[in-house]
């Protein structure tokens, strides 16, 4: 028992030290290349922070456990936008959602409609195919390219850092590719060890494989997330840190769609429990919530602590309790 938890920790570590590379080497790319923080928080960082939810998904359809991946996927959704309320709070210098709202407004949305697109199909359950995969997965597949596309075209360009100049002994561009390509390796190769330590876990407290995902396997695979977003703030390129989030919403919905090319039997989508219907809704309220908490101009305040955040926050652990409480995964 105690084994298991000591490699859990273990893979958690590394995720955290490569999360934090992620990050800097993200800047690096961002300010090199000089494009826009938003659009490389939402594609490159994104993705790579993404990866461990992918990798968790694609481990689990191979050990038979479906419902580890959806409970991780949505799990993750509820857990980046807990992060999100957090960030915030911890930021009392600058109120980072209103800074950023506008240049986010769009991937907030989108991030809304592909979670609501991924909970309708596991409901509606259609088993129409194309080859081996659903046409269910390919329709959230092109929902993602042309929202990613709509997003580019549509996106004001806004400076990677507000009010910092480059200094003389920033790393180089090589350097930057190179050191996030390492980090992303890193993500990668740690995963399977976190995928096996969870369903151990799974099966000595005697919970679900489901809700193990949607609680523990979340929280963890959302580290990077946490670390990254974190680590981008202090670098002050908060476009880098809210697009990371709302884009990793986006690339968790993506992954799940393109986890059935790697399942060969049926469809993935129609092997999810459509209990996990409610721990998809419960991810599109607090992403919901997210976006009108950033779009309104009203400062709602009490003392210094944000109210908007707040509810994310409050939101995340109800809907935690009304999972267990229903069974979900369990």
């Amino acid at each position: 028992m105690i084994l298991v938890w000591l490699k859990f920790a273990f893979s958690a570590a590394i995720l955290v030290v490569a999360a934090i590379k992620l990050a800097e080497y993200g800047d690096v790319i961002a300010v090199r290349t000089k494009i826009s923080g938003m659009f490389i928080g939402l594609i490159l960082l994104a993705g790579a922070t993404s990866l461990p939810e992918f990798l968790t998904t694609i481990n689990s359809i191979s050990i038979g456990e479906p419902d580890l991946a959806a409970g991780n996927m949505f799990g993750s959704n509820m857990v980046n936008m807990l992060l999100l309320g957090l960030t915030d709070l911890m930021s009392r210098t600058t109120r980072v959602l209103r800074k950023v709202a506008h240049r986010h407004a769009l991937s907030g949305a989108i991030s809304v409609f592909l979670i609501g697109l991924a909970t309708f199909f596991i409901m509606a359950d259609i088993e129409t195919k194309i080859g081996w995969v659903g046409i269910d997965s390919l329709i959230i597949l092109s929902a993602y390219i042309i929202g990613m596309r709509i997003i580019q075209h549509s996106a004001n360009p806004a400076p990677v850092r507000d009010d910092q100049p480059i200094s003389s002994d920033f790393p180089s561009l090589k350097k930057g590719i190179i050191g996030f390509s390492i980090a992303t390796l890193a993500l990668v190769l740690i995963m399977p060890l976190l995928v096996s330590t969870s369903n151990e876990i799974a099966t000595l407290t005697g919970l679900g494989t489901g809700f193990i995902g949607t609680a523990l396997v979340a929280l963890i695979t959302s580290l990077p997330e946490l670390v990254t977003t974190i680590t981008a703030i202090r670098l002050g390129v908060f476009d880098l840190a809210i697009g990371n989030l709302f884009g990793s919403n986006m690339f968790n919905i993506f992954s799940l769609a393109l986890a059935d090319f790697f399942m060969t039997e049926g469809r993935f989508l129609g092997t999810i429990s459509q209990d996990f219907v409610m721990v998809g809704l419960i991810g599109l309220i607090m992403t919901g919530m997210a976006l009108i908490g950033n779009l309104a101009k009203i400062e709602r305040k009490i003392f210094f602590i944000e109210i908007d955040a707040v509810l994310l926050i409050i939101v995340y652990f109800l809907g935690m309790f009304l999972i267990f409480s229903k069974g979900i995964g369990v």
